[in-house]
């Protein structure tokens, strides 16, 4: 492979790279056979569905692989330091100093001990970079260029007391913190609302700019990377695919898989008629007002789900979402309002619910990898909902999960007695997606259950959801930051902000102007594929801020 950008010296270099997984006794290809070249101060994006070996190939980069897995041939330079043949010492010496790492999940990833001034710090203390006081100070500077509130104040909290959003531009800037040569960004804004990605995405662009440093950017957010890789590869079950500049990858993808993961979110489902007046609503959330403390967090929303039908409830982090999901299902009782159920009143407090009433409401969790108990097998994660609830048990309650993972084109033989760690992400999600409906519920609340998943995946779960609600006259409640799924499989969409409904109604009014501000606002942060996009947008923000 030809170095692209010959004006700047090479820093990394991977050649023909070989990972293997193990399963059992059994050693299975990872990653075969992959090159990968990346010079001072830039930026590659590696993307691919789930399973490609996109988060492998990166850790590679550090030296590292996962537990069950083993660097089996190739070679790894990292600015004349061959990794493989390196100590377990001197790559340490390397982490966290020279080498840095995003993860996906900022909340997983921090300790909730310790402030986030103290986990700055350790990796500059610890590497003598600086010392306990300067890193102090420097951590500061990092989180005012990260855009943070309060930047000589935030450090001073816990994780769980700032925002997702914020929790991410921490750990860039604690990244940061010992100015690496290189930073793997693993999937960093995935999780993240339209508006959060849109300052993660540019403080991690500016900060990568003024320290000239480089990065590999793992994404399968096609319109992100488009935005932040100076060139993109494509990989597939472990095997490259093809690889060129940004530009050049976008207008013109040589291969047809390329091709495919351009053309993906084609879906949307039929737009179904109006419902009938007088028809009674299988959900209705009536003048709620619920919070934390003092603090209330919904402030007197309203909106109906009836039967077969998909509300989608959007908004940015901390716009109450989640909050009012935990309310519908009696997690928060509401200070002020009811939630009815096909017309009844609900009990506030799960606790108080008749086990048929808790039946009836099930929820699909946004990251299946904490949600699925991973020393379960899936007979035990599928099979308990249907004793609980139903009452099964012997052969009624084994054929009640065959018949479940046939409902979510899983065969029954090859997965019913295996563990979680034996799925793919979208395999995970599909038994979320079983396990809530072995109750036989008539109401599923689905919480950011694509954002984890790479588009190709996600297609497949929204076109499951949609034939599944079809088949059993569901009703679902999709919170959701991705307005191209609201734009596949909503019937209905409600926007939240700061706790407050500001605007409802049909989808396709909604995608229409004239909008709410706030609405507005997240349409126009949805990234395109296009290189210069969050540039003008960014351009056309701090015009209008100045004339304001």
């Amino acid at each position: 492979m030809k170095d692209t950008n010959p004006a700047k010296p090479v820093l990394l270099t991977l050649r023909d790279i070989h990972i293997e997984g193990r399963s059992e006794e059994t050693w299975s290809p990872i990653i075969k056979g992959v090159d990968l070249t990346l010079h001072k101060g830039e930026v590659l994006g590696l993307i691919g569905e789930s399973g490609a070996g996109k988060s492998t190939l990166g850790l590679a980069a550090m030296g590292f692989t996962r537990d069950g897995c083993r660097i089996s041939g190739g070679t790894i330079d990292f600015d004349g330091i061959d990794l493989r043949a390196a100590t377990e010492a001197q790559r340490r010496g390397l982490r966290g100093k020279r080498i840095a790492y995003v993860a996906q999940s900022a909340a997983a990833s921090f300790n909730p001990a310790h402030k986030l001034i103290d986990q700055y710090s350790e990796a500059p203390v610890q590497h003598g970079v600086m010392s306990r006081a300067e890193a102090e100070r420097d951590a500061v500077e990092l989180y005012r260029r990260m855009r943070l509130p309060n930047p000589e104040e935030i450090g001073f909290r816990y994780p769980h007391q700032v925002s997702g959003g914020q929790l991410q531009r921490a750990m860039t800037a604690m990244a940061m913190a010992c100015r690496p040569d290189l930073i793997i960004f693993d999937e960093p804004t995935t999780a993240l609302d339209v508006t959060t990605q849109i300052e993660v995405l540019a403080a991690i662009r500016d900060i990568v700019a003024q320290f000239d440093t480089a990065a590999i950017y793992i994404t399968h957010d096609l319109a992100v990377v488009a935005q932040m890789a100076d060139r993109i590869k494509v990989l597939l079950r472990g095997d490259e695919v093809e690889e060129a500049d940004t530009r050049t990858m976008l207008a013109a993808p040589k291969e047809d898989y390329t091709k495919t993961l351009w053309a993906v979110r084609s879906y949307a489902r039929p737009v179904q008629p109006p419902v009938a007046k007088g028809t009674t609503p299988v959900v209705s959330v009536r003048n709620v007002t619920a919070g934390y403390g003092a603090a209330d967090i919904l402030k007197d929303i309203s909106f109906d789900i009836h039967k077969r039908r998909t509300v989608a409830v959007v908004g940015e982090s901390g716009s109450g979402k989640s909050t009012a999901a935990r309310v519908i299902t009696g997690l928060l009782p509401p200070r002020r309002g009811a939630i009815l159920f096909d017309g009844a009143p609900l009990p506030a407090d799960y606790r108080q619910r008749s086990r048929d009433q808790l039946r009836q409401a099930q929820m699909i969790y946004q990251m299946a990898d904490t949600a699925l108990n991973p020393k379960l097998r899936l007979r035990e994660l599928i099979g308990r909902p249907a004793q609980m609830y139903l009452g099964l048990n012997g052969k009624a309650l084994t054929d009640r999960i065959r018949d479940l993972l046939h409902l979510i084109e899983l065969e029954p033989d090859k997965f019913i007695d295996r563990l979680p760690s034996e799925l793919s992400g979208g395999q995970k999600q599909r038994i979320g997606i079983a396990r809530a409906l072995a109750a036989e519920p008539k109401f599923i609340i689905c919480d950011e259950v694509t954002s984890a998943l790479d588009q190709l995946v996600a297609e497949g779960i929204l076109k499951l959801l949609d034939r599944l609600q079809s088949e059993f006259d569901l009703a679902y409640m999709f919170i959701t930051h991705d307005l191209a799924t609201v734009r596949s499989i909503a019937d209905e969409v409600v926007v939240m902000q700061n706790g407050k409904v500001v605007e409802k109604g049909p989808k396709l009014e909604m995608f229409e102007p004239p909008h709410d501000p706030y609405t507005e606002l997240l349409l126009s942060s949805v990234p395109e594929m296009d290189p210069d996009w969050l540039t003008k947008l960014l351009r056309e923000r701090a015009a209008k801020a100045g004339k304001g």
